[in-house]
């Protein structure tokens, strides 16, 4: 039987997805590594220690962080995101560095609202010395509000890779010995959030939260992070990726760009016209 290339892209992502995270054994407790730290009781942690809950109302929204920091590390979590009309409100999973501001390291993962019907956002944004700007977007292929789905962040000495279901999507490479800034130096913790961001979040701003849809709630569950500081360490958390992706990774991540990215820094030249940044022309 033959099979069409999209058929061929979808298994390969199949694959990848069964070796890199997708249906993550529980790891204990997810308050073992993660902790509520905001939200005067809107975050909580379920009976059984399996899924931790943020929820957002008019008056505020709710956060966690791991418990550990890291130097590079290969970070998973389960997510099933606000249903229906989430307009306004933003979930997160994030890396980001605890030092000064101006200076800060930070790998973002944030999932933006829509009105029911609509897609969500992935928002994805990489910062280093405490410069960002480096924004890329994306739809996703499923409904992230119907049940839990693993997003991952594999940041190493290498690369940052960011995976969905364990098809990857975004690649942004270590440049540094040309010029290029990349977190390699400062220790982060991983946080994540449910907050309100009206003014921007959905459509420019222009779709407002309705409140009547109040409690929002974001779930997250088997939450894992494995150390990635060294060669052989990043291989095992990564999936057998080690330094580079194989074939079948570089074609399921074509595949997932082609097909849902909705923008691309490296593709906005009214943003930049004097050029864009020199990472985007780097291979």
């Amino acid at each position: 039987m033959a099979f069409s290339p999209r058929a061929r892209v979808l298994a390969a992502a199949l694959l990848l997805g069964l070796c890199c995270g997708i249906g993550l054994p529980a790891a204990g407790r997810i308050d073992e590594g993660l902790e509520v730290t905001w939200g005067d009781g809107r975050g909580s942690v379920s009976p059984d220690g399996q899924v931790l809950t943020l929820s957002l109302d008019r008056t505020s929204g709710s956060g966690f962080r791991s418990r550990d920091t890291y130097l590079f590390a290969r970070a998973d979590v389960q997510i099933k995101l606000v249903p229906n009309n989430s307009a306004g409100t933003v979930t997160t999973f994030y890396f980001i560095s605890e030092g000064p501001w101006d200076v800060h390291d930070e790998v973002d993962l944030e999932f933006l609202g829509n009105v029911s019907g609509q897609p969500y956002t992935l928002h994805t944004n990489v910062f280093a010395g405490g410069n960002g700007g480096k924004e890329q977007q994306f739809h996703l292929w499923f409904d992230p509000t119907a049940d839990f789905h693993t997003y991952s962040i594999e940041w190493t000495q290498q690369h940052i890779l960011v995976l969905v279901d364990g098809t990857p999507i975004r690649e942004f490479k270590n440049h540094a010995d040309r010029g290029v800034a990349y977190p390699s130096t400062q220790r982060m913790r991983l946080f994540g959030s449910l907050w309100d961001a009206e003014d921007w979040a959905t459509q420019g701003g222009r779709v407002k939260t309705d409140w009547t849809q109040a409690p929002f709630l974001a779930q997250y569950r088997n939450f894992t992070a494995a150390d990635a500081s060294s060669s052989s360490s990043s291989s095992a958390a990564a999936g057998g990726y080690g330094q580079e992706m194989d074939a079948a990774a570089q074609q399921a991540m074509k595949w997932a760009r082609d097909n849902y990215m909705v923008y691309d820094y490296c593709a906005d030249g009214k943003r930049f016209p004097q050029g864009v940044p020199p990472e985007c022309s780097m291979p």
